[in-house]
């Protein structure tokens, strides 16, 4: 289902020329289908979490992702923009609800140290699809068209619905308790009162900002040393995500090997490292290896954060993922924002180099005040 939902995220972005040559509307207009699709994906999923941990953490999964797989299959078929538009929106609304209580179901389900493994490859089926996404909605694109892409994916995310139907029916979770407001609202204070809660939040939060909140930035980049092609930027995030897939191949001897607080710092540096690197304007070829090892140094500091989300609430651990991924998701939204202001106003080199200082922080403070109960 993580696959399956993820291959959405950024399924749209390679086919909005076409989107907007059939409409008869600007590209630009066009563009913001993939912002109808994450704003509500940040927005509205402390209220799945919450769902989730009175009705049911599969039931909630099985539910959304339906309701993704419909969405697309609509938007195959939509005759105007704004059903387009409307789809989109509700399929980032029901987005929200699968890759967090996943997350969550690792916690329920997997033991303490042996979490962050399972954590790891969760993460290496998530980033998988988000490199396959656009990629693979291109090449359906020039074949069928736009519509092609929505119902493909659709009928794909359809059939991956019926399978995970089958297959969870056969894993024993523990019974959610009745719902109850003041429950909700208990568990949403056991979350807040563990200190752990405000430093993994605030730090995925910072994460976002000046990590992700680079991206849309990465052509601009590279425009300085004269590269112009598009799929050079997209090479470049790409290997990003590859790092991040290498963290989840190597994240057992990892854990077996080095102690928790050291991996966080590593990541904080390497993070920080690399974009100090991408301020002196290397050809595209090295830069290939810093956003590899860009990747790869952020997934070893925010895979660490997120063992520590699914321990913070025995009985709201939907809640806690989805608070989690909602303050993610909302640094994605306002890093562009600030990458934007500091380019404008002090050029890229000192914007970076301050982004390498922040992200240094969190690897720091990370390390320093996220500890576990033995």
């Amino acid at each position: 289902m993580v696959f399956a939902q993820t291959l959405f995220t950024r399924a749209v972005d390679p086919v909005i020329p076409k989107i907007a040559a059939d409409f008869a509307i600007e590209v630009g207009t066009a563009a913001l289908l993939s912002t109808a699709f994450t704003f509500p994906y940040a927005m509205v999923q402390p209220i799945l979490g919450v769902t989730s941990d009175f009705l049911g953490k599969v039931r909630v999964m099985n539910v959304c992702i339906v309701v993704v797989a419909l969405s697309s299959l609509v938007c195959a078929v939509a005759e105007s923009f704004s059903l387009l538009m409307t789809m989109r929106i509700v399929a980032g609304l029901v987005s929200g609800g699968i890759f967090p209580i996943a997350m969550a179901m690792i916690g329920d389900l997997v033991p303490i140290h042996q979490r962050q493994i399972a954590i790891a490859r969760l993460l290496g089926v998530a980033l998988t699809a988000n490199v396959l996404g656009a990629s693979i909605s291109g090449i359906i694109g020039d074949l069928f068209g736009w519509r092609g892409v929505f119902g493909i994916l659709g009928v794909f995310a359809l059939i991956v619905a019926v399978a995970a139907y089958l297959s969870f029916r056969k894993i024993e979770l523990p019974k959610p308790p009745p719902f109850k407001f003041s429950a909700v609202v208990a568990n949403f204070r056991s979350i807040l009162a563990d200190p752990r809660a405000k430093v993994c939040f605030g730090s995925v939060f910072l994460e976002a900002v000046f990590i992700q909140g680079l991206f849309p930035f990465v052509g601009l980049l590279l425009l300085s040393i004269g590269e112009t092609r598009a799929s050079i930027a997209g090479l470049l995030i790409a290997s990003f995500a590859l790092g991040g897939v290498a963290y989840s191949v190597a994240i057992p001897y990892l854990v077996a090997n080095f102690a928790e607080r050291r991996l966080m710092l590593t990541g904080g540096f390497v993070c920080a490292l690399a974009l100090s690197l991408l301020a002196l304007h290397f050809p595209w070829q090295a830069q290939v290896a810093v956003f590899a090892g860009f990747g790869l140094g952020f997934y070893l500091l925010h895979g660490c954060i997120q063992l520590h989300v699914t321990d913070l609430s025995q009985t709201a651990r939907g809640a806690a993922a989805s608070m989690h991924s909602s303050s993610f998701y909302m640094g994605q939204a306002v890093g562009p924002l600030v990458y934007g202001f500091g380019f404008a106003h002090g050029g890229p080199e000192p914007t970076l180099l301050a982004g390498a200082v922040v992200v240094m922080g969190v690897g720091i403070a990370c390390s320093q005040l996220l500890r576990r109960a033995a």
